[in-house]
């Protein structure tokens, strides 16, 4: 099964850029078990750009769809064999680093 594994962001909680070695660790490791199809992080939503295009004309908006004091950094796309393996493996991410992350099946 795939599952989008989000890396959600609070404002309040600084990046640590000593998190990255273990984060590299961590992702080499995902990638020798097979756990692996892709990963990446995002830019601040500062960087965002709204698009709607359900009218007469497309609206561009510049920020984030929703402002919230959290939000998505990062992703990875896992294949595994189940819930559980995912569960696991996310439990792992959360503490590498140091981030909520959530687990959603793709259907």
């Amino acid at each position: 099964m795939k599952y989008l594994v989000s890396v959600v962001h609070d404002r309040d909680q600084p990046d640590d850029p000593g998190r990255r070695p273990a984060i590299s660790a961590f992702n080499e490791r995902l990638v020798r078990e097979g756990y692996w199809v892709f990963a990446g992080g995002l830019a601040d939503t500062d960087a965002a750009t709204v698009v709607d295009n359900r009218g007469e004309e497309p609206v561009f908006s510049d920020g984030p769809f929703l402002e919230s004091k959290e939000y998505l950094a990062g992703l990875w796309l896992w294949e595994v064999p189940d819930l559980d393996v995912a569960l696991r493996l996310a439990a792992e991410a959360s503490e590498v680093c140091d981030r909520k992350i959530e687990v959603r099946p793709f259907v």
